[in-house]
């Protein structure tokens, strides 16, 4: 294929995942933290005995139901993705990243898929408790799923457990615990389980304040608002949390998205956060070798604030962009072009065993040992795929060492529009839990207001954490190892172009579709299920 084609190809298959994965994502979150709520709503219904909660439980349950379903229907797509588009990366590391995917699918998928089913169409079926506990597998099997997927993503971005192959030229397990307890592994999923309780709550006060602002439901509202609101309240402390524990391992384990999410350009002593900020002309700064220019046009700071987040030391160093392209020899940052050596090196070492090895040479055992040094393979192979960037003759302010820094302008607002609406959130909840305490949520019709307004702000916040920890990443598909080039399976860029588009329109119709059934039900209420029968329950 000539680079055009391959250029094309790369980036159409960038798309399409981009495109699976943010229409996925629309309805992940609301089903991971409803599916909690929705049992918390039953379970008070079961030890109290009033039917009110029962009629909650199944209003809710009816909007988890339509979400659910296309949730599912993305999520297929997405998988099959990493077969078709990227079967060079599932080569490189199936036997890693495959893993993860098929416990989801053969533990918690067939788990949520079993007792779904007790919970929709169960009622007065079965007993109370027997159909409370299928509405808690449900929620935990929708978690679980979570959980193995975000495991294979956190590999992805910080990849341990495993160990290379020359013969096969593949990586292969060698620690499941290590893959399945990393440090980026367990932060990565509580916080987005977190960040997902908080999305499902935001989404239950707005709609719920939209039925007090109509002056309905309001038994429902107003239970409503104060669950979600005290489970809101815990999720998003305990996002902020977790985010901060993120942090810190991408500022360890991706120092060059770390970087770009602040918009930090040349490395210091004692460096402010940047609370609000106008990135400035990004390519003028990176080509500054001396790393004077800050790249900013304007910048709010918090002093010192970055340092003390990243290292627990206000007056610590944190490198910059510029750094870590050009190296920092004080602080044993190795430069761009020096990992691209490295990892040629690597890549010529395999192609060279490979080679002898096939030729039935004598010397294919010699070759071979590089691989099982285990400092050659920390100090050089984890290079790997910078090999890629390699031209003979290249210094360190060539195009080929600009090629590794991800975006920086859409990491930054990305990242910074996630953390002011996830304190914004915060405060939400606090407002709703005094009000309705207060007896006094439904005077309050600017909040109401508000609150409605913040159901799609909730997920654009949603939206932008993943922009953030996928386009953060870029070039890499496995940070340091593996670029998406290297990735993509090697097709027609015109049938990727045609699957692209096709899965544009049809996403879109599903998305239109759920809004549309969403309102109609929202619009609906609780309507004639609220008659009470003397033997509701069905116990």
């Amino acid at each position: 294929m000539m680079q055009s084609d391959i250029t094309a190809l790369v980036d159409w298959s960038r798309v399409q995942f981009a495109l699976t994965a943010m229409y996925h994502w629309l309805f992940v979150p609301l089903t991971l933290g409803l599916s909690f709520l929705i049992a918390f709503m039953e379970t008070l219904y079961v030890r109290t005995g009033d039917a009110k909660w029962k009629h909650i439980t199944k209003f809710w349950m009816r909007l988890f139901g339509i979400n659910f379903a296309i949730g599912v229907a993305t999520g297929l797509i997405l998988e099959f993705e990493f077969g078709t588009n990227w079967s060079n990366y599932s080569w490189f590391v199936g036997d890693i990243f495959g893993a993860p995917l098929a416990i989801e699918g053969i533990m918690a998928f067939f788990m949520e898929s079993t007792f779904i089913a007790v919970m929709f169409f169960g009622w007065n079926k079965v007993s109370k408790r027997f159909h409370l506990m299928s509405t808690w597998l449900t929620a935990i099997g929708s978690n679980l799923s979570a959980v193995w997927i975000l495991v294979a993503n956190a590999w992805m971005q910080d990849p341990q457990g495993m160990q290379f192959n020359p013969d096969t030229a593949r990586h292969e397990m060698v620690n499941f615990w290590d893959v399945f307890l990393s440090h980026t592994a367990v932060d990565k999923f509580n916080h987005t389980v977190m960040s997902s309780y908080m999305l499902a709550s935001v989404f239950v006060i707005g709609v719920s304040a939209w039925y007090l602002l109509h002056n309905r439901e309001r038994i429902l509202a107003k239970r409503s608002i104060l669950m979600a609101s005290i489970f809101g309240l815990i999720a998003a402390l305990a996002t902020i949390y977790t985010g901060d524990r993120t942090a810190r391992n991408v500022a360890r384990n991706q120092p060059m998205k770390f970087a770009a999410m602040e918009a930090h350009f040349k490395g210091y002593n004692a460096v402010p956060l940047k609370a609000l900020g106008i990135v400035g002309d990004a390519d003028k700064a990176l080509r500054d070798y001396t790393g004077q220019d800050d790249g900013m046009v304007f910048a709010l700071e918090i002093p010192e604030a970055l340092s003390w987040l990243t290292n627990g030391d206000g007056k610590s160093f944190v490198p910059g962009i510029t750094d870590l392209l050009y190296g920092n020899h004080t602080h044993g940052i190795l430069s761009t072009q020096e990992k691209i050596r490295r990892g040629h090196e690597a890549q010529e070492a395999l192609l060279a065993y490979k080679e002898a090895k096939l030729a039935g040479m004598p010397e294919a055992e010699q070759l071979r040992r590089p691989f099982e040094d285990q400092k050659w393979m920390k100090e050089t192979f984890r290079y790997f795929g910078y090999g890629s960037y390699y031209k003979a003759g290249a210094d360190d302010k060539a195009e080929n060492v600009l090629a590794v820094v991800p975006p920086i302008s859409m990491t930054f607002y990305s990242f910074h529009i996630m953390v002011f609406l996830g304190f914004w959130f915060t405060l939400l909840f606090i407002l709703m839990i005094v009000l309705v305490m207060r007896g006094k949520v439904h005077k309050n019709r600017l909040l109401l207001h508000a609150a409605v307004w913040s159901i799609p702000l909730v997920w654009i916040c949603s939206e932008c954490g993943w922009i953030v920890n996928e386009v953060g990443r870029q070039p890499w598909i496995i940070q340091d190892l593996m670029n998406t080039t290297q990735a993509v399976t090697k097709i027609d860029s015109m049938s990727v172009v045609m699957t692209t588009v096709l899965f544009g329109v049809v996403f879109t119709g599903l998305l239109i579709a759920e809004v549309g059934i969403m309102l109609k039900q929202i619009k609906k209420g609780e309507d004639a299920q609220l008659e009470v029968s003397p033997k509701d329950g069905g116990e």
